[in-house]
C-alpha cells in the first residue's frame, strides 16, 4: 500500500467537503427550517460526510491502485459523483433552491450507482465500501423531500 498516494486519496474528497460545508453553513441555519420528526440533529453531519468521505477515497484508492484497463472509467464516475455531490450542498444551502437540489440528488444517486457497480467491477470491497454511502444518500433524498414540503 503506498500511503501518500491513499492519503491524497482521502484527502481530496475530506478536504473538498470541508470546504463546500463551510461556505454552505455561512448561508442557511440547518436548525432553522422545519424539519420532520426523523432529521438527525446538525451535528451528525459532519461526522458522517467525514466518514463517507473517507471511505470515498479508500475506494478510489483501491481502484486507481489495480491493473484494471476499466479504472479510468470508475474513477472517471467517481469525479462526476463526487462534484454532483458537492455542488449538492451549495444548491440546497447557498441558492437555498430545495426542488432543484431533490432533482440533483436523484441524479447524484444515480451517479454514486454506477460509481458502485463500476468499483465493484474491480475491486469487490471498493464497492461495498460505497454501500453506506449510497443508503445515507436515500435517506438525504427523504430529508431533503421532506424539507421541500415544509418549508
Amino acid at each position: 500500500m503506498k500511503i501518500k498516494k491513499l492519503a491524497i486519496s482521502i484527502a481530496i474528497p475530506v478536504i473538498s467537503g470541508f470546504i463546500v460545508g463551510l461556505i454552505s453553513s455561512s448561508y442557511t441555519n440547518y436548525t432553522e427550517l422545519n424539519l420532520p420528526s426523523f432529521a438527525p440533529p446538525s451535528i451528525l453531519f459532519p461526522i458522517v460526510w467525514t466518514i463517507l468521505y473517507t471511505l470515498m477515497g479508500i475506494s478510489a484508492y483501491l481502484v486507481d491502485d489495480t491493473k484494471s484497463y476499466n479504472k479510468r472509467k470508475a474513477l472517471s464516475i467517481y469525479k462526476i459523483q463526487l462534484v454532483i455531490n458537492l455542488l449538492w450542498s451549495i444548491i440546497f444551502f447557498v441558492f437555498n433552491l430545495k426542488t432543484l437540489a431533490f432533482i440533483w440528488i436523484i441524479l447524484l444517486i444515480i451517479a454514486v450507482v454506477s460509481m458502485i457497480r463500476n468499483f465493484y467491477n474491480i475491486s469487490k470491497f471498493a464497492g461495498l465500501l460505497q454501500i453506506p454511502y449510497l443508503l445515507w444518500l436515500i435517506f438525504a433524498s427523504i430529508l431533503n423531500l421532506s424539507i421541500l414540503f415544509l418549508n
